[in-house]
């Protein structure tokens, strides 16, 4: 019995002596100054859902659906002329309109990081100074016109009633389950 605590003791002090050396030789990523200024210097701000027309030949094709949200320096966000919602707008419908720089008939083409990167470079061409550091993608999507009159056809829809079902002697299935039955099923 002496030698069963013995051991006992032995693997929890082990254990114990373990943990503490691994807790006290073990190290934090280092964080450099530059690196610390750089987050303390840096917000996200979360973007909006803006919905970009595909005009070709004169009409309107469909419709690009986008949120993007931005890594932006702190101090100059808040000294910017034009908010930045609208400026990020006006810049979209600019790059996606005026650009062409998605191709709906080819989108195996499509490079992510270059749209991001025009993006960011357009956006801080128009703020005429470095806000910007990086574009996030939340959502990016292509809606054609037919898709847009199916989903608009759709909402617009009147709920139809249920029909009920009968039995080929007129019987609907509502009234072949006892009422009981349905309570006790449900319990």
């Amino acid at each position: 019995m002496l030698k069963l605590v013995l051991t006992g003791v032995w693997i929890c002090a082990v254990s114990l002596g373990s943990v503490y050396f691994s807790i006290q030789h073990a190290s934090a990523p280092v964080e450099t100054d530059a690196e610390a200024q750089r987050r303390a210097s840096r917000e996200y701000v979360q973007g909006e859902p803006v919905t970009v027309p595909v005009i070709t030949d004169g009409a309107v094709q469909g419709y690009f659906l986008t949120k993007l949200s931005f890594s932006v320096d702190k101090a100059k966000v808040k000294h910017i002329e034009v908010p930045l919602k609208e400026a990020v707008t006006n810049a979209l419908f600019d790059i996606l309109v005026g650009q062409k720089l998605i191709n709906i008939a080819d989108t195996t083409n499509f490079d992510l990081t270059h749209f991001k990167t025009v993006i960011r470079e357009g956006l801080n061409k128009q703020l005429h100074d470095e806000v910007i550091y990086e574009v996030l993608v939340e959502q990016l999507e292509y809606l054609t016109k037919a898709d847009v009159a199916r989903i608009a056809n759709s909402a617009n829809e009147k709920p139809r009633r249920p029909v009920p079902i009968v039995d080929k002697n007129g019987v609907s299935a509502k009234d072949r389950i006892p009422a009981g039955a349905i309570a006790e099923s449900t319990q």
